[in-house]
């Protein structure tokens, strides 16, 4: 039974997008059955006036001062949630908000209590494709990680994840990353709590104005080596 949701979306400058964004998220919660449903806005120490669009198009809005990261944001949006269920989005809606439906009917059907959206297991989904380069970069990462963490999932850094919030609580309190490679880190801590995930394929639209520099790209590769070193070291406990 659909109880209540939380919609977590982190924002960085994203004034432009966002009042877009909230309507079509609007127009599928009210398409919808569920008994409750909050958005949440986590602007990560924006210099625009991405606070103010946010709160005017009704979303509770966390903020907090400078740029944090992703992780950060996510983080604190996840542990702020109030829902049953907390969904992770972009600002971009790069994943339609009506994906929703196919992680929902994975972890209703199958029992578990992560649904994580995957652009590498049908390509044929993905309406516009990214850049040659980063469409590289990203199967390398994917390679990388899957060798250096264990983790069997062809695609960790869509930003489209459903977590019940009781797993949620207990990964996101856990986590420690606050860049681009948080994704990787919360699925490790997820199978290491012994929380099941299943990976379900999703349209995806690749958006122009992507906030990930070439330096954070890079980060990301080395934020594999600080989750391997984060559990040999107990951290994640």
């Amino acid at each position: 039974m659909r109880r209540s949701i939380s919609i977590i979306i982190p924002a960085y400058n994203e004034e432009s997008r966002l009042p877009a964004t909230l309507e079509r998220v609007c127009r599928y919660l009210c398409r919808t059955s569920w008994e409750f449903a909050e958005v949440i806005v986590v602007d990560d120490g924006s210099r625009d006036a991405t606070g103010k669009v946010a709160e005017d198009a009704g979303a509770r809005v966390l903020s907090h001062p400078g740029n944090r990261g992703k992780g950060y944001s996510v983080r604190q949006g996840m542990l702020a949630a109030q829902g049953d269920w907390a969904l992770l989005s972009d600002a971009d809606l790069s994943t339609p908000m009506e994906e929703l439906e196919k992680l929902w009917s994975a972890v209703e059907q199958q029992g578990v209590p992560i649904a994580i959206g995957s652009r590498a297991l049908n390509r044929s989904l993905i309406g516009v494709r990214q850049p040659l380069l980063r469409d590289g970069a990203g199967r390398l990462f994917n390679q990388v990680m899957r060798r250096t963490t264990g983790l069997p999932f062809r695609d960790t850094q869509c930003g489209f994840k459903l977590f019940a919030s009781t797993a949620a609580h207990e990964i996101f309190s856990r986590q420690l990353l606050d860049g681009f490679g948080f994704d990787v880190e919360v699925l490790y801590i997820a199978r290491s709590l012994g929380f099941a995930c299943v990976e379900i394929p999703v349209k995806w639209n690749d958006a122009a104005g992507s906030k990930v520099s070439l330096g954070r790209g890079f980060d990301a590769f080395v934020d594999l080596l600080r989750v391997r070193w984060n559990a040999a070291n107990g951290k994640y406990q």
